[in-house]
Formats: C-alpha cells, sequence, structure tokens
C-alpha cells in the first residue's frame, strides 16, 4: 500500500515518543513531522538519541494542519493543553489518533466528539491496553458467558512518580486517578457499561506534594455488579498491576499486567478448551511498544476501511464520563 502520512501534534504526553516510535518503525506510515508549541521542549528532543532526532519540526500548527497530504496526527500534548489540540485536528478534516485522557472539560470533548461525526472522521483514543493479549481474551471470556454474571472487578494500576510529575499532574483534579484510571475505566465499562454510582476516595498521603491526591480508590457500582479501582503514585517498583474479573461461573486474575505472561482462570464446571478448577492460561508477552505499534496498525485499518473501530466513540465518551464523574469533574 501506498504510505500514508501522519504527522504529531504535541510532545509532551507521557506516551508521545513511543507513539512517534511507531509511526516512524511502520513501513505504511510516511511520517511528515511534529509540532511542538514550546520552543524549548523542542529544543531538548532535537538532540542525538532522541526519539524525535532527525524528524522534521513545523514552525506552526497551521503549517501541519493546513497541509492536504497528512491525513492523520497523532495528538501527544500534555493532558492540559491535548483536547484543545485535537480539535484543531477534527477542525482542519484530518484524523486524530489522541492520547488519553480526553480532557478535563466534558462539554468540551462532546463537542469534539460530536465534529468527528459530523465529518466522518476516526478519533482513536490511546488506551493501548485494548491490544493486550490478556486483557483481550478476559473480555472474550467476560462477554462470552464464560464466566457467568460478572459481579465484581478489581483493577489496580500504582506507579511511582517523582515530585516534578506530580506537580504537573496535580493541575488536574483527581491527581494520580486522572492520569492513569482511564486504562482501567476503558477495560471496566467495556465489560460492564456505565455506572449506576459512583463514589471516590482521593487521598493525600504522601507528603512529597501535599496538594497531590496520591493515594486513590473509586467504587463503581451497578444493578448487579460493583467494579473497584484504586490507584497510587507512590508504590515501589517494580510495580504490582493487576487486574480481576470474577463471575458466577468462574474467574480471571492476571498479575502483573505490565508485563503479562499468564492468567490465573478458574472455572466452576468443565468448559469447551478449559478445565474445570484453576489453570495457568499463558498469554503473550508485549512490551509496551509493542502495543502502540498494534494501535497504529488498527488505526491505520480503520482509516483505509479495512476493519471497523475496535471502540466506537460512544464508548469513549463513556469512558471519559465515568473518568471525571470519579475525579468530579461532572
Amino acid at each position: 500500500m501506498t504510505p500514508i502520512r501522519l504527522a504529531q501534534y504535541g510532545t509532551k504526553h507521557g506516551h508521545a515518543a513511543g507513539k512517534l516510535t511507531a509511526m516512524r518503525n511502520n513501513p505504511n506510515v510516511d511520517l511528515a513531522g511534529v509540532f511542538e508549541p514550546d520552543a524549548a521542549r523542542r529544543q531538548a528532543l532535537a538532540v542525538p538519541g532522541s526519539a524525535y532526532e532527525g524528524v522534521h519540526w513545523y514552525s506552526s500548527a497551521d503549517e501541519m494542519l493546513a497541509d492536504p497530504t497528512v491525513i492523520a496526527v497523532a495528538s501527544e500534548g500534555g493532558n492540559h493543553e491535548s483536547l484543545a489540540q485535537t480539535e484543531q485536528i477534527i477542525q482542519a478534516g484530518k484524523h486524530a489518533w489522541y492520547d488519553k485522557p480526553a480532557g478535563d472539560d466534558w462539554a468540551h470533548w462532546q463537542r469534539v466528539a460530536g465534529l468527528a461525526e459530523e465529518q466522518n472522521l476516526l478519533i482513536q483514543m490511546g488506551y493501548m491496553f485494548r491490544y493486550h493479549d490478556g486483557f483481550r481474551r478476559i473480555a472474550d471470556w467476560a462477554q462470552s458467558g464464560l464466566l457467568g454474571d460478572i459481579f465484581s472487578v478489581r483493577a489496580h494500576m500504582s506507579t511511582w512518580l517523582t515530585e516534578k510529575q506530580r506537580q504537573v499532574i496535580g493541575r488536574h483534579r483527581g491527581g494520580i486517578f486522572y492520569d492513569l484510571a482511564g486504562h482501567m475505566l476503558d477495560q471496566i465499562v467495556w465489560l460492564l457499561g456505565r455506572p449506576t454510582k459512583i463514589t471516590p476516595f482521593l487521598r493525600h498521603d504522601d507528603a512529597i506534594v501535599p496538594s497531590f491526591e496520591d493515594n486513590t480508590l473509586v467504587v463503581l457500582e451497578y444493578e448487579r455488579a460493583m467494579a473497584f479501582v484504586d490507584i497510587a503514585a507512590m508504590e515501589s517498583r517494580p510495580m504490582a498491576r493487576r487486574f480481576e474479573v470474577y463471575g458466577t461461573k468462574g474467574s480471571a486474575i492476571m498479575e502483573p499486567f505490565e508485563p503479562a505472561k499468564r492468567v490465573r482462570l478458574c472455572l466452576e464446571t468443565n468448559r469447551p478448551g478449559f478445565l474445570p478448577g484453576p489453570q495457568s492460561i499463558l498469554v503473550q508477552t508485549q512490551t509496551r511498544q509493542q502495543l502502540y505499534d498494534l494501535e497504529l496498525e488498527a488505526f491505520l485499518a480503520t482509516i483505509l476501511g479495512r476493519q471497523s473501530p475496535d471502540r466506537p466513540l460512544s464508548h469513549d465518551l463513556l469512558t471519559q464520563e465515568t473518568l471525571l464523574r470519579a475525579t468530579g469533574g461532572i
């Protein structure tokens, strides 16, 4: 196929370098260039050994967005700037590979999503665990009925942040939960839908940045299920990231999920292809970069009409609404 020309808007998102690497390494992508509005940031990245070494730097957003040969743009600005930048991308008539989460302003995100739908443009959110073998298997088991009726989901995705990182993220309500929880909420609402009630516990328990919500738990309630998401900013490394799904006929537990090697599946009875009782199911061990590469492949295939979006835009709206309900943004 003829390579598709892509560009990148912004570099301050934590996934930005990985997304750029995915575009540079994909033979079906012609990377047109990058625009970063912060001149000091551009200078810091344009050094030997950087993921950005040798890229074309646009002089302005208008120069990039006015280029008719650029079909789509990766939106990789910081979380405080990326929603407005994504709106510019959509207004320019280009598809957006938009890294999470979708800003702080619910009405603004709804407006951008509506504009994309009106113009038949794709917004693909950067939730890379959609392409994670372990998460995909668990979702398949849950949605196929293998686990029975799902009544509980538990997700733990903590990290360790420096003082500077906490200060940057701290501009957002919800602190560390705002920054990371979208990954887990993306999985949970895919399984259970919209929660009827959300109860957040957003605490300041580490003295490094006292105003930063660094130890968080959010409980999502459904008619016949509950989900628990806990995320902290001071977990010792390596982190013990864990995802658990419990149903009336079985359970699935994945720890760690990054990198994942196996899922503990436990079934009440014999099912086709599976034994009753606990069993260890091997899953593909994928690097973070491999997940970015799979994200990009899906983005390109959807743009070209070779597949439907892996998640409808209505799901991405629901994921963001759930995040903002949990952090007080709605």
